[in-house]
């Protein structure tokens, strides 16, 4: 249920600015997070107490321009014209002022009531420069008021600001644009007046100014009057004709000049101090990024922070690792002692226990992970490692920004390819964007890391760390050679130039590594008592049913219970445990003609003369097929599979590690296929959102073979070097 709320407030920024922090340390755990309606762009909002009620802080996307350019800057500005909340906090990063107001000025445009809150002033004033926020309030006529999110400081006074700042109605800004735009904009505003036409929602100026700024989504507003469109449309003719001849320049150019002059002229007015003892320093991120930035040093600083995240994950998770595996054992055996035998504890112990188990076993690695994945986002580090990656990306034909959504999708292990995929739209170059969607997937996402740690610990107990270090590196190498060989044939297309900003260095706060862990992490959690919970019960289902002809059921059961009896009336201790065996080795021989008789060991056994070239056996076939819907299941699968026919007393990697038909070559080939086969179903929903059908099916399709091709090489490979 909702928390009422009497006021919203909205967060706008650009990115890196700090608006999160901000969010995080205004809301707390207060926050729920989901997507817009209709739209796959994350929404963030939470609930703050203050004197004047419950306040809802929404934390819009992060955007450089109120120009519909991306599908983040559109949510942020149809947010603000149709929510209209009663005010915004404009989160600024102090040590890019003038970039940062640019947003700030396209708020005032629209006439939004704007506070500014001047972020990590102290990064500012460590480079010799002071800003003076009282005299920038002045000349802007609106609250500014001086943060340092990361510690809380002046958090809670913006927002107080902002809640003290009233505008019942919306007073929008004025800028002269020159002597070549001003009278067009003025008549192209009074046409929109005389009409009436759309003023209700819309300022009439800002919708000239849009319209001069060959805003897609705004010319299609005027469409619905063809009279008024094609006015429009023949002033805006007129004068991009005219700034081209006389200035050579198209009118959105002059627009942001002018925009930035404005800007300029306001910063020139007493605003800035330099601090001349300081001023003359060399600025420390710029330091750190003459070692960590490094064309020789930086590539090879990056893999040692690879590898080291890996080494500690492995090193602080194995042992609360155990303990949850520990816990699911206990658990197993406390239902297999209450419950009678028969079908529905067949469900709980081997479906529910061994299936959900199986995953949740893994969160304490996954946790680790994640907060070190955290702390080099909230750092900076990360958006280091994609500078360093642009010039290897643009040799294999990918865009310096397909590097984001390579790292969410799990380029550092732990993430997810649905926002990966997502992410992938800020990518203006159509076959840019399809070369990225389609190899995104490749990466080491959350979901597979379970599996590597499994097999990892089957059968490289003592080298966790090297292993997902080489995969990672496989999940890379795999997407670059498909990218490259895409963007040569069925995706040719021209590059496009990279240009990013790099923020400066921060040491993550406390609270912030908390909560985005626990964000990553719970959704983890949450996935394996809801979706993996259902598809492992459906597949024990599965394994269970049909299930044995009465006849061969009632032979068991009489040599069992045969056995049972002399069981019972032996007296040699040797004897007892010869007929205990013969017992076990008669009840796994009942399991294993069970599951085979299955409709998934059917299934698994249909597709085993193909899959037995890359070492899969039926049980396995059966894990990877239910990993097309969540790669999670992977590991589910596989514990009830082992779970329903081997002994119970083993721990799950032991089993596998002991198990039949399995060793080294069979571990790295299913370690590849994995990696590398068929989105989970939601990825694939997600690619068809951002292309098509057409490609979604063909990432399935292709991904699968190439998978299987290169875990067929692999296998047969080690099966004749004796793996």
């Amino acid at each position: 249920m909702s928390e009422p709320t009497a006021i919203t407030i909205a967060l706008a920024g650009n990115p890196n600015a700090g608006k999160t922090t901000l969010f995080n340390a205004l809301t707390g755990s207060r926050q729920h997070v989901g997507n817009y309606p209709g739209i796959t762009v994350e929404k963030k909002e939470g609930f703050v107490d203050t004197p004047a009620g419950m306040v809802r802080v929404v934390d819009l996307p992060g955007t450089y321009s109120l120009t519909a350019y991306s599908q983040e800057e559109l949510v942020a500005r149809d947010f603000l014209i149709h929510q209209r909340p009663h005010g915004v906090i404009n989160v600024l990063d102090a040590t890019s002022l003038e970039r940062n107001l640019y947003l700030t000025v396209q708020f005032l445009e629209l006439g939004i009531p704007v506070t500014l809150a001047l972020n990590m002033v102290d990064a500012l004033e460590s480079k010799g420069i002071r800003i003076d926020a009282r005299r920038l309030s002045e000349l802007m006529r609106l609250p500014v008021v001086q943060t340092v999110a990361r510690s809380g400081k002046g958090v809670r006074e913006a927002l107080d600001a902002a809640l003290a700042n009233p505008q019942k109605t919306w007073e929008p800004l004025h800028i002269s644009y020159g002597p070549d735009l001003d009278p067009v904009l003025q008549e192209m505003t009074s046409l929109i007046e005389e009409r009436h036409f759309l003023t209700a929602v819309y300022p009439p100026r800002w919708l000239a100014l849009k319209f001069l700024e060959n805003d897609a989504v705004v010319r299609q507003l005027f469409e619905a009057d063809h009279d008024l469109h094609r006015s429009m449309r023949d002033l805006d003719a007129t004068v991009t004709a005219h700034c081209a001849k006389t200035l050579n320049s198209q009118p959105e150019f002059l627009v942001a000049d002018y925009r930035y002059g404005y800007i300029a002229s306001l910063l020139r007015q007493g605003v800035l101090t330099i601090l001349p003892d300081l001023y003359n320093r060399a600025d420390l991120s710029d330091k750190i990024d003459s070692v960590l930035t490094h064309q020789v040093a930086g590539p090879v600083i990056m893999l040692a922070v690879l590898y080291g995240l890996f080494s500690l994950t492995f090193a602080l998770g194995q042992v609360p690792m155990g303990w949850v595996e520990a816990f699911f054992g206990w658990l197993s055996g406390l239902a297999e002692t209450l419950l009678p035998a028969g079908l529905f504890r067949s469900m709980v112990v081997d479906g529910i226990i061994a299936g959900v188990g199986g995953v949740l076993g893994f969160v304490p690695l996954i946790l680790i992970m994640f907060l070190g994945i955290t702390f080099l986002e909230d750092s900076g580090y990360m958006a280091r490692m994609a500078y360093m990656l642009d010039r290897v990306f643009r040799a294999f034909g990918l865009h310096g920004s397909s590097v984001v959504p390579f790292i969410i999708s799990g380029g550092i292990p732990g993430g997810c390819a649905v926002p990966g995929v997502m992410a992938a739209r800020t990518l203006r170059s159509p076959k840019e964007k399809l070369a990225t969607l389609l190899t995104a997937p490749f990466m080491a996402c959350g979901a597979k890391v379970p599996v590597f740690i499994l097999l990892a610990a089957a059968f490289f107990p003592a080298h966790g760390a090297t292993v997902m270090f080489c995969i990672t590196l496989a999940g890379w190498a795999a997407a670059l050679v498909v990218a490259r060989v895409l963007r040569s044939s069925l995706i040719r297309g021209p590059s496009t130039p990279f240009v990013m900003e790099l923020p400066p260095y921060r040491m993550p706060t406390s609270m912030g590594l908390v909560l985005h862990t626990w964000e990553r992490g719970w959704q983890y959690i949450k996935k394996a008592g809801t979706v993996i919970l259902a598809i492992s019960v459906l597949i024990w289902a599965m394994m269970v049913f049909p299930r044995l002809p009465q006849e061969q059921s009632a032979l068991f059961k009489t040599e069992i219970a045969k056995l049972e009896q002399q069981l019972a009336v032996a007296v040699d201790d040797g004897t007892r445990q010869e007929l205990q065996a013969s017992i076990d080795l008669m009840e796994l021989r009942r399991k294993e003609q069970g599951l085979t008789h299955s409709l998934a060991g059917r299934i698994g056994q249909a597709i085993e003369p193909v899959t037995s070239w890359a070492g899969f056996d039926w049980r396995t076939n059966i894990a990877l097929l239910g990993g097309i819907a969540a790669k999670e299941v992977i590991v589910s699968t596989l514990s009830t599979a082992y779970a329903m026919n081997d002994e119970g007393d083993l721990g799950f990697s032991r089993r596998i590690a002991q198990a039949e038909g399995w060793n080294t070559s069979v571990a790295v080939s299913l370690m590849l296929f994995v990696l590398l086969y068929s989105p989970c179903f939601v990825t694939v929903v997600a690619i068809s959102r951002e292309a098509s059908w057409g490609w979604a099916v063909f990432s399935v399709l292709f991904n699968t073979g190439f998978a299987f091709g290169l875990s067929t090489a692999i296998y047969q490979l080690g099966i004749r070097l004796g793996w």
